[in-house]
């Protein structure tokens, strides 16, 4: 695909300096709620900012991101967002990212096969309303699911470190100096 036919499949979205957000597809103003209706459509869009063209899309997925914790049901526990926070910086922040977009897109792949099996077992009477019944019933055998899942990619991680240890011992094992020690665990 060349830029121009990206750029013309990306829906611009200006962001002026009164905090006005403007569509330059439709040529109107939107809001915030607009800009997450984009995004449950599945629509590409980028923001940004009016004067220097820089890229704000993901400061306003933040934002939204941060309106929808405020509501009703967060998402993210204090302890989660705790954690994430302690990445930045890290020498694992790379892969943090890479690994949390991975698991999410592996969860809505899940989550896409469920929803085919039900069409083909039960057709359109299966709707929103009845998922949201059936989720409530199985919320309890769905957590433990991804209770498992979670135990099982941490134990992948731990393996693909243990992995990553040993090579990078191997590769300075031919240099000439004196590892640290562990130190000793005080009891």
């Amino acid at each position: 695909m060349t830029q121009s036919q990206a750029n013309t499949t990306t829906r611009l979205i200006k962001k002026y300096p009164n905090r006005r957000l403007y569509d330059t597809r439709t040529s109107a103003y939107v809001t915030l709620a607009d800009v997450k209706q984009l995004v449950l459509d599945c629509e590409e869009f980028q923001v940004v900012d009016a004067k220097s063209g820089d890229d704000l899309t993901r400061s306003i997925l933040l934002q939204i991101i941060l309106e929808e914790e405020s509501g009703g049901m967060p998402m993210f526990s204090p302890t989660a967002l705790s954690q994430i926070i302690r990445f930045y910086g890290h020498a694992m922040q790379g892969v943090m990212g890479s690994y949390l977009e991975k698991n999410i897109q592996a969860f809505m792949d899940i989550q896409d096969r469920m929803a085919d099996q039900s069409k083909s077992m039960y057709g359109s009477q299966f709707g929103p309303e009845a998922w949201a019944q059936f989720m409530n019933v199985q919320s309890p055998v769905l957590q433990n699911m991804m209770n498992n899942y979670v135990d099982q990619s941490k134990n992948l991680f731990v393996q693909m470190q243990d992995q990553m240890q040993d090579q990078t011992r191997n590769i300075f094992s031919v240099f000439p100096f004196n590892p640290v020690p562990p130190k000793d665990k005080k009891e």
